[in-house]
């Protein structure tokens, strides 16, 4: 199911819904206390549906529960395309992630009713919802039966109505980093009422850390640096620089391809690979920019790992990644891999990847950034993302160098 086709359901059909659920539980509320979390609560879970990337940030969030409940099973639902990300960084039990398969109609209401029937025979002591204003996971977290729902509200934004049913809320801050904000969810859990909006949340720093890590053997990685080699040779002579140029499902969200392009020649010619990174359908690009660059170091490596896991161990194979905003640059903070990523329609400054490792990219235009979730990530733009043009090639490619130059030790 495409992207404007789930945004059309959830918009009309899951308003009608919200409102329909949120009659019933202000009706039964009247003959019913409020609920309250449970001190040592059994079940907990997580609704995660949004792009892999966040559920990197939400890293913190995971920590965060499960040293506050440790006697707690931490379940997580998320679709079924993101769940290699889970279970490569192990945040809960494989018996407790659950997907749904949102490729149709037919499979994602088949999933949301098995799962529904799943977790009220499971009993949940609380569900979070982690995403922002999405009407079919506040309606999961309803379905599921869980006493306990936590989730952001809208307050008094017009036109993103998701019901009142969501009894412990948080306000969504467009102000503050979104780890510090599923963090505000885990407090929320405690609070005695829904609201006021968790007014006594502790005041919370931005994560230093994503506090994720992907276990390699040293071998493991020596053998894996071998193999890329083997398969590339001209890495053997070279350190290697990662470019991931494709804008995902938001393709305003990348920098033009004529300024990667120039970084990338600036980087062959002065001694280090640069490999083009991407899924299979990002090979168009990488060829068109093979082309551009018309050098022997430039290296199409997209299709080239089969895994996340394996894209990680590439990543602890090279120096620097220079990304889009997107899951590699967040897949990147559990690697010693430095990142240059770049922001516009979004910003670094609320999905910035956590850790010491990254440098951001942005150009502070006035109109910069224009996707929030009080807009559903459209932009206004019509594709001509100024933001991101009017960041020039050659400064980056100077901060690139000097970073080279300065940290990484020249292959022999």
């Amino acid at each position: 199911m495409n992207l404007q086709t789930q945004r059309f359901i959830d918009r009309w059909a899951g308003q009608l819904l919200c409102g329909a659920v949120s009659g019933w539980v202000k009706f039964t509320g009247l003959f019913t206390a409020p609920p309250r979390m449970q001190a040592e609560p059994k079940n907990i879970l997580v609704i995660l549906l949004s792009e892999m990337g966040s559920i990197v940030l939400a890293g913190p969030m995971f920590a965060a529960l499960r040293r506050q409940y440790p006697g707690a099973a931490i379940h997580i639902l998320q679709l079924k395309k993101n769940q290699e990300v889970s279970r490569l960084l192990s945040l809960t039990e494989p018996e407790h992630m659950h997907t749904l398969d949102d490729s149709s109609g037919g499979s994602l209401i088949r999933d949301i009713l098995k799962i529904s029937l799943q977790m009220r025979r499971l009993g949940l002591d609380a569900v979070i919802d982690c995403e922002l204003f999405s009407r079919v996971s506040a309606l999961l977290s309803f379905s599921t039966g869980a006493p306990v729902r936590v989730g952001f509200t809208p307050h008094t934004q017009e036109g993103l109505y998701r019901g009142s049913f969501i009894n412990h809320s948080i306000p969504y801050n467009p102000y503050q980093h979104i780890s510090k904000q599923f963090l505000s969810l885990v407090d929320a859990l405690q609070s005695p009422e829904g609201m006021p909006r968790n007014r006594a949340g502790p005041i919370r720093d931005i994560p230093a850390e994503p506090e994720l890590s992907v276990p390699f053997t040293a071998e493991e990685l020596a053998a894996y640096r071998s193999k890329v080699e083997a398969d590339h040779p001209v890495t053997k002579s070279r350190a290697l620089v990662l470019v991931y140029a494709g804008g995902g499902i938001l393709p305003e969200r990348a920098w033009p391809a004529s300024h990667y392009a120039r970084v990338v020649q600036g980087l062959c010619a002065e001694g280090y690979a640069v490999g083009l990174i991407g899924l299979k359908d990002d090979a168009v690009l990488a060829r068109d920019l093979q082309t551009q660059v018309a050098h022997e170091a430039c290296l199409n490596l997209t299709g080239y790992t089969k895994s996340i896991r394996e894209l990680l161990m590439l990543m602890h194979a090279s120096s620097l990644l220079i990304t889009n905003d997107g899951g590699p640059s967040h897949f990147a903070t559990v690697t010693p891999i430095q990142t240059m990523v770049f922001f516009g329609p979004e910003t670094g400054k609320l999905y910035g990847p956590l850790g010491k490792r990254t440098i951001i990219l942005e150009s502070g235009i006035a109109c910069s950034p224009c996707l929030t979730a009080y807009n559903h990530r459209l932009t206004f733009c019509d594709g001509d993302n100024q933001c991101l043009k009017r960041i020039a090639p050659d400064p980056v490619l100077d901060q690139a160098l000097r970073f080279m130059r300065s940290n990484v030790v020249p292959v022999p």
